[in-house]
């Protein structure tokens, strides 16, 4: 096995077991709406789901459409990502990291919607009345990802200007 799909592995495995770790422990210990302050004023940890995707993203559309278009673009950005993964030669260890945290979000987020139609979330911040949406596990790794993807994608332009 190559020494890049180790590492992909390595990443992906242990977020998707704490992804769906986290969301079962949420579902066996509050009820749907419940949750408890961590740290009062700033941070909650709550039992939402989300029929939609980030931020509510199709929240409002019907739920066949939803659940189909979620799906499809789900799966599509996981074949397309292990596609890129199996056909190029990747050197860059940064690169499989950021590839292997947006799938393993886009993963964990998948088995929760083909389990219950939507998706648990339960990470709740928030200043005063102002609330982030909630989010969870793989929407986090998701964004890491797109960041640390954003960031790498911005360097190797930067050195093609140098060069």
């Amino acid at each position: 096995m190559q020494k890049k799909n180790i590492l992909f592995l390595a990443v992906v495995v242990p977020v998707v077991l704490l992804d769906q770790l986290s969301k079962a422990w949420i579902i066996a210990i509050l009820k749907l709406h419940d949750g408890f302050a961590v740290i009062d004023g700033f941070f909650n940890i709550v039992h939402v789901r989300n029929p939609g995707a980030a931020f509510g993203f199709l929240a409002s559309a019907s739920p066949l459409f939803r659940s189909l278009f979620l799906l499809a673009v789900t799966v599509a950005a996981i074949l397309l990502i292990l596609h890129y993964l199996r056909r190029t030669a990747i050197h860059d260890r940064s690169l499989v990291v950021s590839l292997a945290l947006i799938l393993s979000g886009a993963l964990g987020n998948l088995i929760d919607r083909v389990r219950f139609g939507e998706v648990v979330d339960f990470l709740d911040v928030y200043i005063g009345a102002h609330h982030w949406p909630a989010f969870n596990v793989a929407d986090s790794a998701i964004t890491v990802g797109a960041i640390l993807l954003a960031m790498l994608l911005l360097r190797r332009r930067n050195e093609r200007k140098d060069e």
